[in-house]
């Protein structure tokens, strides 16, 4: 019995020993596929926004923080200039930047501007702005929208 005990320690330390083997080899080569070898260099890459994509992630906070002063009835301030870059904003693919964008981008920055100009109104003004972004959005990049139709003021 003893030398079976024996015999089956072994076996179960031997397979150990090879998984061990196993998972250093994978790892290995896990590491060496995010390696480019021949010049010693990560392949990825750090993501870089195009100015456009931050403007409009500024644009969206912004918006959050206008969101919540409207629904409290606080002062709304002035109008964010920055808003006005979307016209000239370098966009990720130049091509994105068309006559759609454009009289889109107007509206949008119509009904901010409302906001400021027609506070009594802020409310129908602020959610006209988030539809313009959501039809912009719903023809040029649909990833965002579940995101920004989270600003409407219900």
């Amino acid at each position: 019995m003893k030398k079976y005990l024996l015999v089956l320690g072994f076996i179960a330390l031997f397979s150990c020993a090879k998984k061990q083997e196993k998972a250093t080899a994978e790892t290995t080569a896990a590491q060496e596929k995010c390696t480019d070898t021949t010049k010693g260099k990560s392949r990825f890459e750090m993501y870089e926004m195009s100015e456009m994509a931050a403007l409009m992630e500024k644009m969206y906070a912004d918006n959050q923080k206008l969101k919540e002063r409207i629904k409290k009835g606080e002062k709304i301030g002035e109008f964010p200039s920055h808003f006005l870059e979307i016209h000239k904003a370098v966009m990720t693919d130049e091509s994105d930047n068309d006559a759609f964008f454009k009289s889109q981008a107007d509206v949008f920055i119509n009904s901010q501007k409302m906001i400021y100009e027609d506070p009594t109104n802020a409310k129908q003004h602020f959610n006209d702005g988030v539809d313009a972004c959501v039809a912009c959005h719903q023809v040029k990049c649909a990833g965002p929208i579940q995101r920004i139709k989270k600003l409407y003021i219900k």
